[in-house]
């Protein structure tokens, strides 16, 4: 997987050192961190692109992502591709939740999924929320979901 931060420049360590640096980084300088992990997409044509966020808020000092775009040329039912959605977004907090046990940051799975049961996303609401929350992580929906349904949106190309 390449990652980039938000200004494109491309990580030059694997995810999970590029991660352990920042928060080595963070802590030094006396920030206080919580992670927010999320994924959306969009369909485009034959294609599904899917980009990952890992954004780090500084208590009262802002903030800072590391992205990952990817597409895919499977074809997706809605409801398959929220759980595609949160599956990326579960594999990488899997990937990295050692690191914020040990560093004691708080991590949150945000899901790109409407609470609101009028809209067509909700369906994959139960399954999603069972999903990232058997997996012990905390979990957050639209409209709090501010990773995937912001961040993550804005990425998908």
């Amino acid at each position: 997987m390449l990652w980039r931060k938000f200004n494109g420049e491309p990580l030059e360590l694997p995810i999970k050192d590029a991660v352990e640096q920042a928060i080595q980084r963070e802590t030094a300088l006396g920030n206080k961190l919580k992670v927010c992990i999320g994924t959306d997409s969009q369909v485009k044509g034959a294609e599904t692109e899917f980009a990952t966020v890992i954004v780090f808020l500084r208590e009262h000092a802002g903030g800072f992502m590391y992205i990952n775009n990817h597409k895919s040329k499977q074809k997706y039912h809605l409801k398959e591709r929220m759980i595609a959605e949160v599956a990326m977004s579960v594999d990488i907090a899997y990937q990295l939740c050692q690191l914020f046990i040990d560093y004691h940051v708080e991590m949150e799975v945000h899901a790109d999924i409407n609470t609101n049961p009028q809209f067509k996303s909700n369906d994959a609401l139960r399954e999603a929320m069972g999903y990232i929350l058997g997996m012990g992580f905390a979990f957050k929906a639209k409209p709090e979901a501010f990773a995937s349904s912001c961040c993550a949106d804005k990425l998908v190309n």
